[in-house]
């Protein structure tokens, strides 16, 4: 005997599955939420996030050229301090070379030809003169290197005495630093590396 349908149970059979297709369309939202969140770590932001989101490289990029032009400043003023201390600028010398009687000594020895000058060249040929396959003439060359050191201390010992006595006469013998090793340091180096810079030409000693 053949089984007949009524309206009602036909409604019944749609709400079912459409009840079905719902928690099947559910189901598939959950997972592809979960897929999302597993794969970037989070939900999709929010709106308010995206656009706080657009505004953190303006800051990034405000604070990076801070940071250059900090940097570009800084650059600029260890610059103007170097060159300072070259030309001899009271304000940008270290305390050692800083006051009137260390520049009248830097001064006075600038002036002066001292035997110490020739210290750097007189030992690079020493050097030299010890590749060459002679005992007689590296013997020589060693000699030649000691007598010249003695004879570069003696004149830094004599400079020292004698801008010593300048000092005295010019500021007063109680008021003469300590300036005969200042003095004698400075003897020894080349013209052209000291620093600062001399100011003076050969011979231009101060009064």
């Amino acid at each position: 005997m053949a089984r007949t349908s009524t309206p009602g149970s036909d409604q019944r059979a749609d709400r079912t599955s459409a009840s079905r297709d719902a928690a099947d369309r559910a189901a598939a939202d959950r997972e592809t939420t979960e897929r999302i969140e597993a794969g970037k770590g989070r939900a999709t932001p929010s709106r308010r996030e995206q656009e706080a989101a657009r505004r953190r490289p303006l800051v990034a990029d405000r604070r990076s050229e801070e940071r250059k032009a900090q940097r570009a400043k800084m650059t600029a003023a260890r610059e103007r301090a170097r060159v300072g201390m070259a030309n001899g600028e009271e304000r940008y010398l270290p305390a050692r070379d800083r006051g009137p009687q260390k520049r009248y000594v830097r001064d006075y020895i600038d002036a002066r030809y001292s035997v110490g000058e020739a210290m750097i060249p007189v030992m690079v040929l020493v050097i030299l003169l010890t590749f060459i396959p002679s005992l007689e003439v590296q013997a020589v060359g060693i000699y030649v290197l000691w007598g010249f050191v003695l004879l570069a201390i003696g004149d830094a010992i004599v400079a020292g005495h004698l801008v010593s006595r300048r000092l005295a006469a010019k500021f007063g013998a109680d008021r003469v630093e300590r300036v005969r090793w200042y003095a004698a340091m400075r003897a020894f180096q080349l013209r052209p590396m000291r620093l600062p810079k001399p100011q003076v030409a050969r011979r231009q000693y101060p009064a």
